[in-house]
């Protein structure tokens, strides 16, 4: 896939994975479509940015998706990266942050690639995307709404390319694992405040921009799923382990959750 002329809208732009591909694309020759809450966010990375359009909005504001797709105009690919993670026990976390989760990680890039979608199936050709994440393969502790949501988004798009790629239109998950990005600082805790500064897992992972390089090889390659993270990397020696021993993922992850479990509640 070239990129140099195509229209390309990322939600999430304003930092992380997000900001990387934004550079990226730019740098491929692309005009990029920036969309986050944060416009000030967006113009610093836009900097960067040769050919671009600031699009900011909110992901779960549906009332205002069907104005906002108009404004986009002509979508090649869309990118539907933001969303939001989470830090704490199932036992100790409120239906409430369960459900804001699930509106950001899962409701909201359904709601706006349905509205993507009919121009790209009539025209014969274009390309949906979503990032979700190697909690949306693999069980993690601390992680239960958020892996519930990766999971249920990478099953709607695995689902939607049997109905539309034999129509023109392609659609690629993207599964990251540790991206050194402020997703933990920003993951929701049991009581739905933000985690902060405290160390977390991702600090250890590669940069944005590394994971941006992966991912438009992916697409490039014409990968339908594209995993992301340092070659030879625990996180992704998970993924290759749940297909060729299950059993002994499992046993690996329950032995995880024993020790985050001991750690979080003050346990020797």
């Amino acid at each position: 896939m070239a990129f140099e002329g195509k229209r390309i809208w990322i939600t999430g732009a304003s930092s992380g994975i997000g900001a990387g591909l934004a550079r990226a694309f730019g740098k491929a020759g692309a005009t990029v479509i920036l969309s986050g809450r944060n416009r000030d966010a967006l113009a610093a990375v836009a900097a960067d940015v040769p050919d671009h359009v600031i699009l900011p909005f909110e992901v779960t504001d549906y009332e205002v998706l069907p104005a906002v797709v108009d404004h986009a105009g002509r979508v090649d690919l869309l990118i539907n990266n933001a969303g939001i993670s989470q830090r704490g026990l199932a036992e100790d976390t409120g239906m409430d942050v369960y459900r804001r989760i699930m509106e950001v990680d899962y409701f909201a890039p359904v709601a706006l690639t349905k509205l993507v979608l009919p121009a790209m199936l009539a025209r014969g050709e274009g390309h949906v995307s979503v990032v979700s994440s190697i909690a949306g393969k693999v069980g993690s502790p601390q992680r239960t709404g958020y892996s519930a949501a990766k999971h249920a988004v990478m099953g709607f798009f695995d689902a939607l390319r049997t109905e539309v790629g034999h129509r023109g239109v392609r659609v690629t998950t993207i599964v990251p694992g540790l991206v050194r990005t402020e997703i933990g600082k920003r993951a929701l805790t049991s009581d739905g405040t933000p985690k902060g500064d405290s160390p977390d897992d991702v600090d250890a992972g590669i940069t944005p921009d590394e994971a941006a390089a992966i991912i438009l090889d992916g697409f490039a390659r014409g990968l339908r799923e594209i995993p992301v993270g340092a070659s030879g990397g625990a996180d992704m020696a998970l993924l290759d382990l749940k297909r060729q021993d299950p059993d002994a993922l499992l046993d690996a992850m329950g032995q995880m959750g024993a020790e985050v479990v001991r750690r979080f509640r003050g346990q020797a």
